[in-house]
């Protein structure tokens, strides 16, 4: 099965993913980033601003999952934002054609929390000084994809709980969704 954790960038879905392996058995995290990143390599892919615009992101990402649940089994756990109905339900489709059954959440929280998590967060501000500008940037694409990524997901408010208490809200969740 897949995990996919959405939500805004700086949301907390890395510390959740890290916390939910632990409390999944047999769990994996999967940053679909990556496959994003090796497709930066290719130089004649046309520069879109965000690799999820490239077709071929979304089917590496169905045919990536395929295959390292095919290879590992389990479940895999992917804190991945996707702001775009279109590009979600391109790889949602994709991977319930694979016979994969998804999970989807949606970390959340309130403006001012998420602005006030991203200037504060030591990490990105002091190895990825840039990331907190695109973070906050990206603020207003999360408040619009909102509408459709409640109906396509469950949103978990994660104001007020731990990453820890977040993770066990996602597992209990898929807990009472399996079989």
């Amino acid at each position: 099965m897949i995990i996919w954790l959405n939500g805004t960038f700086g949301a907390g879905k890395t510390t959740t993913a890290g916390e939910l392996v632990d409390l999944v058995p047999d769990a994996t995290i999967f940053d679909a980033e990556h496959v994003g990143y090796m497709l930066q390599h290719v130089e004649k892919l046309p520069r879109l601003g965000d690799f999820q615009h490239w077709p071929p992101w979304r089917h590496l990402v169905v045919e990536t999952a395929a295959q390292l649940l095919g290879y590992l089994g389990g479940a895999l756990v992917v804190p991945q934002t996707v702001l775009v109905e279109r590009y979600w339900t391109e790889i949602r489709t994709g991977l319930e054609k694979e016979g994969i059954p998804v999970h989807h959440f949606v970390l959340h929280s309130d403006p001012d929390t998420l602005t006030r998590r991203i200037e504060t967060d030591d990490a990105t501000n002091t190895q990825f000084p840039k990331a907190r500008q695109w973070r906050l940037d990206h603020r207003a694409a999360y408040r619009d994809a909102l509408p459709w990524l409640s109906r396509e997901a469950e949103v978990i408010d994660t104001a007020p709980l731990s990453p820890q208490q977040v993770a066990r809200l996602v597992a209990d969740g898929v807990s009472a969704d399996s079989p």
